[in-house]
């Protein structure tokens, strides 16, 4: 179909630009979208929705989101389905971002990690939603401040992400002179080193600091692989994109994967609906006594 055939379609357009655009494609990408991430795409977000995706069909040289959407359909197309979510999804993330929970973590849970792991036990911590990885690279700054010597003992930290390309980012770890202004002096001097790119400066977290983080994609709506417990999970400002079918479905997923005095991190604006959970403090959340999967 030629574009100017396609044009037939733009009685509904939603946004009058490049390739014809309608109600109905935009539903048929929020269907998609919904049911391979549970992320809810409301209708305030076509204008969003179509400057992202029409990159998408330029460089695959189709005349319209019709085909586009055809293409995303089919379930064979594992591709361009990540693709799509990977243009769709937020990725609004920096370092020690809600800082309250950070000394929270170093300060009420981590003296009784530190003895666990200084007798040789192990500790683990998942960031759920990493994106490019200060969240995850700030939890191994805070472990560090209390305990130092972490690298060298069974202390690791899972950042997992539905975006390859946010994984890729996390795994390379490099960051610019900005991005890494939120992290105290004294942490960086001692865990950050720079990297020289030319005339600009960048920084990445030391070898030590890197060897604690493994950057994995998942899909947080999917299969979790995982089989031992974590003594915290970050999953923050990740719910907030779902319906409340699809976040309670996510916060009952969390108990099986907390030890009993593990905690969840949450974003400011979210609230777990699970009843085994009990808050400890503003979006910090401990199992209830007795409470499990």
């Amino acid at each position: 179909m030629s574009r100017a055939a396609a044009t037939d379609r733009t009685d509904s357009a939603l946004v009058q630009g490049e390739y014809p655009y309608t109600a109905d494609d935009f539903r048929k990408i929020a269907d998609i979208l919904y049911g391979l991430s549970g992320i809810h795409l409301p209708e305030t977000k076509a204008t969003l929705a179509y400057s992202r995706l029409a990159k998408r069909l330029r460089a695959l040289g189709l005349q319209s989101f019709h085909q586009y959407c055809a293409l995303v359909a089919d379930e064979g197309q594992i591709d361009e389905r990540q693709k799509l979510m990977a243009a769709l999804t937020t990725n609004v993330t920096r370092f020690f971002r809600e800082p309250h929970h950070f000394e929270h973590l170093k300060a009420k849970v981590m003296p009784a990690l530190a003895a666990r792991a200084r007798s040789g036990g192990r500790v683990r911590i998942w960031s759920s939603a990493c994106s490019s990885g200060e969240e995850p690279y700030s939890i191994a700054l805070s472990v560090l401040e209390a305990l130092p010597e972490a690298a060298r003992l069974d202390v690791k930290i899972l950042a997992t992400d539905i975006d390859p390309n946010m994984v890729k980012r996390a795994e390379g770890a490099v960051y610019s002179e900005e991005a890494v202004s939120p992290i105290p002096a004294e942490l960086r001097k001692r865990w950050m080193e720079p990297v020289r790119d030319g005339t600009s400066m960048s920084w990445r977290p030391s070898a030590e600091v890197r060897e604690m983080v493994s950057c994995r994609e998942l899909n947080l709506m999917g299969p979790w692989p995982m089989k031992g417990r974590f003594d915290a999970i970050f999953c923050r400002n990740v719910a907030i994109y779902f319906d409340e079918q699809t976040q309670d479905r996510l916060w009952g997923r969390f108990p099986a994967c907390l030890e009993k005095a593990g905690r969840l991190y949450i974003g400011h604006s979210e609230r777990t609906s699970d009843p085994r959970f009990v808050t400890d403090g503003l979006t910090t959340y401990r199992l209830k006594e007795g409470a499990g999967a």
